[in-house]
């Protein structure tokens, strides 16, 4: 049997954080419009626990009103005194493709320190497909972070910029197998003559994983291989 509405509220108004996750969880089940209403007082949640598992969910919730789920994810983003927190804002804001936060998101990448929220927002930039994000992912990929770099890679290949392909190319003979992983998708997205003649070298990669996703994306037909 489905929650309904007026259960799943008492659940996120109880005292018991606890209660408030599971109804976090219930709303899922609900019609996305209540659940959107319902989520809300759930972003400024005491337990920093809670406001993750909400922030989360404007991922897919937040499209019943992008403008006020962008106001509510800049306010996470840029004021939440947890990091996850902020990332999940982040990671939201990209899944949306909230390009109006496109500032706010270059403005904390370079005064953050913090790996885990300029992870979040290079894949976030890479999902909203911003052309302005081109030069702060470039320097991204020389970050001292491998997993930032590694973001940074996919992100470039998800935006599509073709001025991206010479900086990306000499990671195909870097020593970590997931950057040439990464590496391989991203070539594939971009295309031309130089992102082939690197995906038949890549296809011929020590590590399987690497080699038959480069391979995937020399198929003819890529979504039948």
């Amino acid at each position: 049997m489905s929650p309904t509405p007026q259960a799943v509220q008492q659940l996120l108004q109880s005292e018991d954080y606890g209660d408030r996750i599971r109804g976090l969880n219930q709303l899922r089940q609900l019609d996305p419009t209540a659940a959107f209403t319902l989520i809300q007082p759930l972003i400024t949640d005491s337990n920093s626990r809670v406001r993750y598992a909400a922030v989360s969910q404007l991922d897919s919730l937040g499209h019943q009103d992008p403008q006020a789920a962008l106001t509510i994810l800049r306010d996470r983003l840029n004021q939440d005194s947890e990091i996850d927190v902020r990332a999940a804002a982040a990671d939201a804001l990209g899944g949306l493709k909230l390009t109006e936060a496109f500032s706010d998101l270059e403005y904390l990448y370079h005064h953050s320190n913090d790996w885990l929220l300029q992870m979040s927002i290079v894949a976030a930039l890479g999902e909203m497909g911003d052309r302005r994000a081109l030069a702060l992912l470039l320097e991204a990929l020389n970050s001292e972070i491998s997993l930032v770099k590694t973001a940074a890679i996919s992100a470039l290949g998800e935006l599509g910029d073709s001025r991206a392909l010479e900086p990306l190319l000499p990671f195909a003979s870097d020593s970590d197998w997931q950057i040439r992983y990464r590496l391989a998708q991203a070539l594939g997205h971009l295309g031309g003559e130089r992102a082939i003649a690197v995906l038949q070298t890549l296809a011929e990669d020590s590590v399987d994983p690497v080699a038959q996703e480069a391979q995937r994306h020399l198929s003819p037909n890529p979504l039948e291989s």
